[in-house]
């Protein structure tokens, strides 16, 4: 089984490039499932139920997310429908939605850190919980989403053997650490995005350098200068009957986005 898991969409450029690259992109590479971070679908901030199901209708299968799934208040009574978006299962009881779902014979769970981000509930004991209600030897695909690469790789380690792969989210900057764990887990600290290539994490520089120069606030837009958008995710190959990753690679792509 051949499981695609796509960093975080960032608006409409990012949206625009899993379009275009993700239907041939599955064909060739005879892709399983399609799993994609979609928090900052939206303008750059938050997911909307049209948004979504553009994501879903370019060939996503489960929607990710992280701490930005409320900035879009229209989603939120969506969360507790049958629609395949996720939010950290690491919210306290009581929060809309859920973190957890199956697909395709696949278990998707979307965790969220602690550290440098909201003070949640801890994931490494929700993942435990999580766990217990998910047969042996299914496939499970984690979703990390967190700023600390420390607390990231620590989850890696910590569902080594116990899950198929652990993907980490949310820095938007790919990183070159995939492997193969002593157990069978497959892991990356950070899927990168989908979005412009010329900003700064996907929205314009102008107003990140003046908020770095000046302390003073400023309001960040997705950057609409010219040029391609980034596509970035990693392919891990699963061993049905044990839930095994067997390899991971990662899948960088760009494309020009018009208009």
């Amino acid at each position: 089984m051949k499981v695609l898991c796509i960093g975080d969409i960032v608006g409409k450029p990012g949206r625009k490039a899993v379009a275009g690259i993700l239907p041939t992109l599955k064909r060739e590479l005879a892709i399983d499932i399609v799993i994609a971070n979609g928090e900052n679908a939206a303008a750059g901030r938050g997911i909307t139920l049209k948004t979504a199901q553009e994501i879903f209708s370019a060939g996503v299968d489960v929607i990710t997310s992280g701490n930005h799934i409320w900035d879009e208040k229209e989603i939120i009574p969506h969360l507790d429908t049958d629609i395949l978006i996720l939010r950290p299962a690491n919210y306290p009881p009581g929060v809309p939605g859920r973190g957890i779902c199956s697909f395709g014979g696949v278990t998707v769970i979307n965790l969220m850190g602690r550290t440098f981000m909201y003070e949640i509930d801890d994931p490494f004991r929700c993942a435990d919980r999580l766990l217990d209600s998910v047969p042996a030897g299914t496939p499970v695909i984690v979703d990390m989403h967190g700023e600390a690469t420390s607390e990231k790789i620590a989850m890696g380690w910590y569902l080594d053997g116990r899950v198929s792969a652990v993907v980490g989210t949310h820095t938007h900057v790919p990183t070159a650490d995939q492997r193969l764990l002593p157990k069978g887990t497959a892991f990356v600290c950070d899927l990168g995005m989908c979005g412009p290539r010329d900003g700064i994490i996907g929205v314009e520089p102008e107003p990140v350098l003046r908020k770095f120069l000046t302390g003073m606030p400023a309001r960040f837009k997705v950057s609409e200068r010219s040029g391609p958008a980034v596509f970035n995710a990693v392919l891990v190959d699963i061993e049905e009957t044990t839930g095994q990753a067997r390899a991971i690679e990662r899948v960088d792509r760009e494309w020009t986005v018009d208009g």
